[in-house]
């Protein structure tokens, strides 16, 4: 049995792994991938790298060490937590069961897609799906938002502040009648387009042409990048069943990445907590890591720390 089993393995969870592996934890990462969000970087035209202050140099050091690390990391699909009298059971989509007596579950979210034609070849190549990670290369520029929630809100208000022009695609009303939405339509640089939908995404090796439609009404917008913010979708499923979620699958952490369930600690894009960017999924991964270090020293002695031989 694992003292400690990380479930995903972007920026939070593989902040947690480091962390708990210096702890001298006998700690198991299972993952998909190494680097999760960071493996996406969003390409533009003559823009090769963008000075904006980030974590992915960060985490390509943590993704190395895991590598080297290969006994602390299992590449697999995680299917199934399940409480057990002194710990959990994780189940893989390989039909392998790992058992610790904590767990980080750091799974992240996926962005909701437009699924128009056109998508799939310009995504990251002009459409982006998070305009708090890149706004800052859009100074003086023009752009379109996708969506009508309150994320989209967002997007565009940040984005206003930098570009020349933010053009919001918006199929229903939404939430322009919010203060945030009523700031946005009193901002000479922002207009909406109420009712539009997405149809069709055109370009050369980037994106460059948005095709909307209202009815009849079809138009063509172009713009410096297209930002698709509808949602996130959190992948929680596999633990729905043990923790409280909001409303929108987020699962419910304090202060101190606990969950409603004892020894089930979640940090990054699948918690209520503030995400969207690597850097705070790297201080939540971290904060994780300790909480879960302090709770196994808090269990009775029979269940002791386990402090395996690592190289640290």
């Amino acid at each position: 049995m694992y003292d400690l089993i990380v479930i995903g393995g972007g920026p939070a969870g593989l902040t947690a792994t480091i962390y708990a592996l210096r702890k001298r934890l006998n700690v198991l990462l299972i993952t998909k991938d190494l680097g999760g969000k960071t493996n996406f970087r969003l390409q533009l035209p003559e823009i090769e790298h963008h000075l904006v202050i980030n974590g992915e140099e960060v985490i390509s050091q943590f993704v190395n060490e895991i590598e080297y690390l290969d006994f602390a990391r299992v590449m697999d699909k995680v299917e199934k937590v399940d409480r057990t009298h002194d710990g959990y059971r994780v189940s893989t989509r390989s039909e392998k069961e790992y058992s610790a007596r904590t767990v980080i579950f750091a799974s992240g979210a996926n962005a909701q897609r437009l699924n128009v034609p056109g998508e799939k070849e310009y995504m990251m190549r002009g459409l982006c799906y998070s305009a708090v990670s890149y706004a800052p290369l859009f100074i003086d520029r023009e752009v379109v938002v996708i969506g009508d929630t309150g994320l989209a809100l967002r997007a565009s208000a940040e984005l206003s502040r930098i570009a020349r022009k933010v053009t919001q695609v918006a199929p229903t009303h939404g939430e322009l009648d919010t203060p945030l939405g009523q700031r946005l339509l009193q901002s000479p640089n922002f207009t909406v387009m109420e009712g539009f939908h997405a149809e069709r995404v055109l370009g050369d090796d980037y994106a460059r042409t948005l095709i909307v439609k209202k009815g009849p009404d079809v138009r063509e917008l172009h713009a410096a990048a297209f930002f698709v913010e509808l949602d996130l979708i959190p992948n929680s499923g596999a633990v729905s069943a043990l923790v409280e979620c909001d409303s929108k699958g987020r699962i419910k952490i304090d202060a101190r990445n606990r969950t409603t369930a004892p020894g089930l600690f979640a940090a990054g894009d699948v918690t209520d907590a503030f995400a969207e960017q690597v850097l705070i999924a790297i201080g939540e991964g971290a904060k994780a890591a300790l909480a879960a270090y302090e709770y196994l020293l808090e269990q009775p002695a029979e269940h002791p720390v386990v402090h395996g031989e690592r190289p640290y």
